[in-house]
């Protein structure tokens, strides 16, 4: 999918938001400026190969939608790190993907398979640190590790469920 394709959809559903979130959003974006624009770089490529490697999984509730969730947090904290800190990578990461997951709400069932796939992503990210300088960090690092998680993804049935660093899917 072009890029160009990818910021329509972006801008759309920004379009949907009430005026009250998208004041939360622009507030968060107008406190890091530079995070806001690797984010939104991070989310342009995370579509981009989402939708090139699960072209029929990756916007519904299976091993696309899982693999891009991962992939996006490992992403943006990738693009973060060559400015700042991991650490402050970390925070921000979670930040705006638990922000994302607040403005674009889904059923509980989603949102925790969302919120936990997120967390798989900063886990990989931090794992892969220490065997890495941070500043060659390389997308297809993630995306053969992600790729290999998918193998092996579980299924999510109920808001009980705990996981460790596995990618989950309720389809």
């Amino acid at each position: 999918m072009k890029q160009a394709a990818v910021l329509k959809i972006i801008f759309d559903n920004l379009r949907r938001l009430s005026g009250k979130n998208m004041l939360k959003l622009l507030g968060l974006c107008l406190i890091h400026p530079l995070y806001s624009i690797l984010a939104l770089w991070a989310t342009i490529k995370t579509y981009s190969l989402s939708e090139k490697l699960f072209p029929l999984t990756h916007s519904t509730n299976g091993e696309g939608n899982a693999f891009r969730h991962a992939l996006w947090n490992c992403l943006i904290m990738t693009y973060c790190c060559k400015i700042s800190s991991p650490n402050k990578s970390l925070l921000w990461t979670k930040k705006i993907t638990d922000l994302h997951e607040d403005l674009f709400l889904n059923n509980p069932l989603q949102r925790k398979m969302d919120l936990h796939n997120n967390q798989v992503g900063r886990d990989c990210f931090m794992k892969m640190l220490p065997t890495i300088h941070r500043q060659f960090f390389e997308t297809s690092f993630f995306v053969d590790q992600l790729l290999e998680l998918t193998k092996n993804i579980n299924q999510l049935e109920s808001l009980d469920q705990e996981f460790g660093f596995e990618l989950i899917k309720i389809e």
